[in-house]
């Protein structure tokens, strides 16, 4: 909302040494008087009535009109006071000997002084959210653009005034109270009981606000769309123009300066509610920052109710449901009783042996084989020493599984050394297969169509071509365990490595 620093506005500020000098007590009671005779439109003032208003605060004992001459000159040094030869007539021999002056704080100094005044009433971030402000500035758009260049005296710098004004209150009063909800004080509110008097108000002021922002930050951001070059230059023209009518005898900005200015502060406006470039506006952070208090506030009060929940006693209520399952007489009631009272518990997972007894995704969860899984004890309490046990022996289960692992190895082979012998199949020509060799089959697809060429080779040596059909033909495959809809896939089987491929058909011979 300001243009870019330059040289002149980064220079060393000498008017403010005053609030840090040695004598900083003498230097800001001279300072804080005459801003305070200011705002009674008393300007010009003698080192006498200045001395006089500082004694009769009672705050420097011993300070002498020398000693404030002394202070009133380094003020003037410093750029604090203006001064100006005093031509009243002297009455005594002193005021005749000493050099007379009127002093005037200056505008520069009276902006510090306002500040200081203002920083002595902080009490944190303070800020408002002002729905009605966006009214505001709609209204004055639509008026702008109703206008089209044609105002009459004073009218223009009217409506500037207000919308500007009201602009930068709503940046500055809005990102203030944001600010407030995260400091500490806010933090340590927000974790305590008392929190829970404050949350519903403040949680259904910062929902009004994020509404009437949704609600009618689209009609300011259509207006500043809409408008026109031409227009705003021409609106830039009637302030100028009105600034001009104001007889002023400071210093006189020149209307060029005078644009720049302007069109400096339309552009932050513009920015902060529609936005300029890749850059999104000021509005949709200002909106996404109400948001995340909002959900701040919810997930501190959910906090502070789970703590105070933690300590009181539900023996009764679970007395009570576990009644309630003990009444039903349906599985599935039970099941949907468990979601409604506990919904979805959190997933664990569990290492064990999967042994489906069926492929189908459409089979229930609650119809699978249950895996048993041994937990381990989180007690806290150290279980009683137990004597070591000696290692189970397992070597008859793992010949076991050793023996069907070959029978399953020599099944799949035999099914292979068909396949190679009939060189070419089709799915369609396959008759009632077992339930290994659909799921080898499968395998086998799923081989192929993972490689760019189609196919792959067997650790025994064979290739194995896919090819699909030509029409998008359809089969049934026929298993043991059921029927499967698939395309018509051709295979092709070709020896590749003959002397592994003997060696082996001579093995399964032999044995």
């Amino acid at each position: 909302m300001s243009k870019n620093p330059n040289l002149q506005s980064l220079r060393s500020v000498k008017e403010l040494k005053y609030v840090n000098a040695d004598n900083v007590t003498r230097y800001r009671a001279i300072m804080r008087y005459l801003y305070q005779q200011y705002q009674k439109l008393n300007y010009w003032l003698k080192p006498e009535q200045i001395y006089n208003g500082l004694m009769a605060w009672n705050l420097l004992k011993t300070y002498t009109l020398e000693q404030c001459q002394i202070d009133l000159d380094q003020l003037v040094e410093w750029g604090n006071l203006n001064s100006r030869h005093d031509g009243g007539r002297a009455v005594t021999v002193e005021e005749y000997l000493r050099k007379k002056s009127q002093y005037l704080i200056t505008p520069y100094s009276i902006e510090i002084e306002r500040l200081l005044g203002n920083l002595e009433t902080v009490r944190g971030y303070g800020g408002s959210l002002e729905p009605t402000l966006f009214d505001t500035i709609g209204n004055i758009l639509s008026i702008i653009r109703e206008k089209a260049g044609l105002y009459t005296a004073g009218e223009a710098l009217e409506l500037w005034n207000n919308l500007f004004e009201s602009f930068q209150k709503l940046h500055e009063a809005s990102v203030d109270y944001i600010a407030s909800l995260q400091t500490g004080t806010a933090e340590e509110l927000m974790a305590t009981d008392a929190f829970l008097l404050y949350k519903d108000s403040i949680t259904r002021y910062l929902q009004d606000f994020v509404q009437a922002l949704q609600r009618r930050s689209y009609k300011i951001e259509g207006a500043l769309k809409q408008m026109t070059d031409e227009e705003t230059q021409r609106f830039f023209q009637a302030v100028i123009d009105d600034e001009g009518r104001i007889p002023k005898l400071d210093e006189q900005v020149s209307p060029e300066q005078q644009f720049d200015e302007l069109a400096d502060k339309w552009d932050g406006l513009y920015r902060w509610f529609v936005g300029k470039g890749d850059s999104g506006s000021e509005l949709m952070m200002l909106e996404r920052a109400s948001k995340d208090a909002i959900m701040k506030i919810v997930r501190s009060v959910v906090r502070i109710q789970e703590r105070k929940r933690s300590g009181i006693s539900r023996r009764k209520e679970l007395d009570y449901l576990g009644q309630w399952f003990y009444r039903l007489d349906k599985l599935n009631e039970a099941h949907k009783l468990a979601a409604y009272a506990f919904g979805l518990f959190s997933a664990r997972h569990l290492q064990g042996e999967d042994n489906r007894e069926s492929d189908s995704q459409e089979q229930s969860m609650w119809k699978e084989v249950p895996i048993p899984r041994t937990l381990r004890s989180r007690s806290r309490k150290k279980n009683e020493r137990q004597d070591t046990e000696a290692v189970i022996d397992r070597s008859r289960q793992k010949e076991a599984m050793r023996e069907a692992f070959r029978l399953q190895h020599r099944r799949e082979l035999e099914f292979l050394i068909k396949m190679v012998a009939a060189e070419e199949v089709r799915i369609s020509q396959l008759d009632v297969i077992s339930t290994e060799t659909r799921l080898q089959i499968l395998y086998w697809i799923g081989r192929c169509n993972a490689s760019s060429t189609s196919s792959f080779q067997t650790p025994e040596g064979i290739e194995i071509q896919l090819h699909q059909p030509a029409q998008g033909e359809r089969a049934i495959l026929l298993s043991e365990d059921g029927r499967l809809e698939l395309l018509d896939y051709r295979f092709n089987f070709r020896v590749v490595n003959e002397s592994a491929w003997g060696d082996l058909l001579i093995g399964l011979e032999a044995s």
